[in-house]
């Protein structure tokens, strides 16, 4: 017997489904679900920094993605605690699932989707998931897998579905893929192409703890580890509605054209040889509102868009050779607001 709560769409229902993403029944007016949508964010991060330590400012990237229904690439080294992170996140909804999956060169597009396969007892095919059927998806070391393979995953983050055999089925909801890179280790790896880095809603790295907070994860693990004892704090409809508010953030007109006037000005900055597309801007217009939520906020101010802009728009550029890798966003940053100046203004709402 084959799992069916994975139903096939026809392309209709499939452009339907994208274009419904987020809808929640019986939504509040927009100021009570801005505020609503605030409560769910802070609840969320509370919990999962709770166990991530020290990586607060990380993790509320994290969850500004999720709110903002995007996916995450972290470039670490083994051992910053990704995989904590992401089953920390899964943990907190309540009813949602979580897998991890481990790059290889010989992984298939088939064992990342899932195929059909024979049930004698039926005496017919039944699909078998794979691995990206859950809520929270941790594809570690994404860069070990071949390019047939990682292109399995955007259709998935793209769309929120995959298609098998030529049959398209939709993917849980709410659904967020935490990719890892290896930054140090090179060999046997094949780099993500430019078209599925901006893919990725934004990059960060957890990084090492400090020796206080390092101190206090080994004694918090003395006995068991603290996701042993984490319960959920919001549900699926909590995360929809979040999702939901985020949309209904306010974002001033200034703000999105000093947004528009950022990411053109990536492409004619010195530091880069392509700059980024129309993609980031809209990613970043998206990224704003998130973090604005996070911060308890129903609008976005230019501060959002300063602190986000090398998280959501560094890996969506190329830079040119000769450049040292932490000069790179620095060096854009000071090209792009010198050729863009930051707007006055608060960012509220005017009444």
């Amino acid at each position: 017997m084959f799992p069916m709560e994975y139903p096939i769409l026809t392309p209709r229902e499939a452009a339907k489904e994208v274009a419904a993403e987020g809808t929640v029944e019986h939504l509040p007016a927009s100021k009570e679900l801005v505020e609503a949508g605030c409560d769910v964010a802070a609840r969320l991060l509370r919990n999962v920094s709770g166990v991530v330590q020290g990586k607060e400012d990380q993790v509320a990237l994290v969850i500004a993605a999720l709110a903002s229904r995007g996916h995450v690439l972290l470039e670490d080294v083994p051992g910053t605690a990704k995989t904590v992170l992401a089953r920390a996140i899964a943990l907190s909804i309540g009813g949602a699932t979580t897998t991890r999956l481990q790059c290889t060169p010989d992984l298939q597009p088939t064992d990342v989707t899932g195929l059909s396969v024979w049930d004698a007892s039926r005496r017919t095919f039944g699909f078998r998931p794979g691995p990206v059927f859950a809520n929270v998806v941790l594809v570690d070391e994404v860069n070990r897998a071949t390019p047939k393979t990682q292109s399995a995953l955007l259709e998935a983050m793209a769309e929120g579905q995959v298609t098998v055999e030529g049959e398209a089925r939709r993917l849980p909801r709410p659904f967020l893929v935490i990719a890892t890179e290896n930054p140090v280790e090179q060999a046997g790896t094949f780099p993500l192409p430019e078209a599925q880095l901006d893919r990725f809603f934004l990059r960060t790295a957890l990084g090492y703890p400090d020796a206080v907070h390092e101190l206090q994860i080994i004694q918090a693990q003395r006995r068991r580890h603290p996701l042993a004892d984490l319960e959920p704090v919001v549900t699926a409809g909590d995360v929809k509605l979040m999702q939901r508010a985020a949309d209904e953030v306010y974002i001033d007109v200034s703000l999105q054209q000093w947004i528009v006037q950022l990411v053109a000005a990536t492409r004619v900055a010195s530091v880069c040889r392509l700059g980024a597309s129309v993609r980031g801007s809209l990613a970043l217009d998206r990224a704003v509102r998130g973090r604005a939520l996070l911060q308890g906020r129903e609008y976005a101010t230019a501060d959002d868009v300063e602190e986000l802009f090398p998280f959501v728009i560094g890996h969506r550029v190329t830079f040119r050779h000769g450049l040292a890798a932490e000069e790179r966003s620095a060096q854009l940053w000071r090209e792009c607001v010198l050729a863009a100046p930051r707007p006055s203004g608060s960012g509220r709402r005017s009444t």
